[in-house]
């Protein structure tokens, strides 16, 4: 019975390897170090980078499936949330991210085994952070997994401990960033598939990266099976098959297969060489994207207020209103009107080409702040050939 719900193969800690000869062991060794790292495509960079915040947003909720055996028997459940998180990098700026938690408990051979899987993702899929644990109770020698990776700098870090009985092991092995461009993780790999649910679509011939069972960078590649149908409870439903592939370059390729409902949610998962399979049990309810309604468009409509009673009534009453404050105002204040016929004559007499000049200096002596005119005014007047600053004017002799 396989434990993990992750990615194809991780549940395959339990495998011994075959110690192999020193003279083949050095062979190996020297074809590895000779072999070119493995490098992501075209068409998996331009599927990551078609991903829309939008679109990841409708692809967030929480299902859980049932572990069954290859006779029916229920063994456990496994369980996926994707929501939206928050995540504090290392000069202690936050930022919105892809939150992704998973965890699987249950009995494979009458055992005891589970898995968690926490992992923070960019809205392009990019693994910020991500720690994933997995065990198996053996009876004699029980067996424990941790993978912690962490973007630092311009690096993925990626520490690994075993622990068998009392001995652990750990290794760390640091990926340089512009080496990884196309990497999924694990916890990308399950947003990764509901986006190809939600639009019915496999990227042709993407080759993305990956890690194998022994931290190794990998292939992992996506392919369409088509659609068929299921039951599910006591109706039957249409899924879209997708199966993942991680091409080990020192082991087999381990493959899974996922029947995937059009909103997302997986309705079976199996393991490709593993009895029993992850299954839903009761159809849960689809998603489905909300249509924007266009904004209604009001037509602007000319107002006539001389036709409407109302308008046209409180019109007539301020008018009203204002006509009395107005009559009221002057009758307190017989200057003011004198003033106004005083300015309109001389207005009329003078007939300047400049009425708001003539207005100033016909109202300016009735300023409060305005200095005195002087008796001889006309010696006074500044003198056109005279500088305006006064640190430029002459001194006198």
């Amino acid at each position: 019975m396989e434990t993990t719900g992750y990615r194809p193969g991780s549940s395959s800690m339990s495998r011994k390897v075959q110690p192999t000869a020193p003279r083949a062991q050095e062979h190996q060794l020297s074809a590895q170090e000779s072999r070119p790292p493995p490098e992501a495509n075209a068409e998996a960079v331009r599927f990551l980078r078609s991903l829309r915040q939008e679109e990841l947003q409708m692809l967030f909720f929480s299902e859980t499936l049932v572990m069954v055996s290859d006779s029916g028997e229920p063994q456990g459940e496994l369980t996926i949330e994707v929501q939206r998180g928050r995540y504090k990098d290392d000069f202690g700026l936050m930022s919105h991210c892809v939150l992704v938690h998973a965890f699987s408990r249950g009995l494979m051979d009458k055992m005891l085994c589970g898995n968690s899987l926490l992992g923070h993702l960019s809205w392009n899929l990019e693994l910020m952070e991500q720690h994933s644990q997995e065990f198996i109770k053996f009876h004699i020698l029980p067996m424990e997994r941790k993978t912690s990776l962490l973007k630092q700098d311009d690096q993925l870090v990626m520490t690994r401990s075993i622990k068998e009985g009392q001995e652990v092991k750990t290794e760390v092995a640091f990926f340089p960033w512009h080496s990884i461009t196309g990497f999924i993780s694990e916890a990308a790999n399950l947003v990764l598939l509901r986006v190809m649910a939600w639009r019915q679509t496999v990227p042709s011939n993407a080759r993305f990266l990956a890690l194998d069972t022994e931290g190794k960078l990998c292939y992992s590649t996506y392919q369409a099976l088509g659609s068929q149908a299921i039951q599910v409870g006591h109706q039957q439903v249409e899924v879209f098959t997708v199966e993942q592939t991680v091409h080990s370059e020192e082991g087999i390729p381990m493959s899974c297969q996922f029947y995937l409902l059009p909103d997302g949610h997986v309705a079976k998962r199996v393991q490709v060489g593993s009895p029993g399979c992850c299954m839903i049990t009761k159809m849960p309810i689809l998603r489905e994207e909300d249509e924007i309604e266009p904004r209604p468009a009001f037509e602007k409509k000319p107002l006539v207020w001389e036709e409407d009673v109302e308008l046209y009534s409180r019109f007539m009453e301020r008018k009203e209103e204002l006509r009395l404050s107005h009559n009221s105002y002057l009758r307190q204040h017989p200057e003011a009107h004198a003033l106004i016929s005083d300015f309109l004559l001389f207005l009329l007499l003078r007939q300047p080409a400049d009425v708001v000049t003539f207005a100033a200096d016909f109202f300016g002596p009735f300023a409060v702040r305005r200095r005195p005119t002087p008796s001889l005014r006309s010696s006074n007047r500044p003198s056109p050939f005279r500088s305006l600053d006064p640190e430029c004017s002459p001194s006198e002799g």
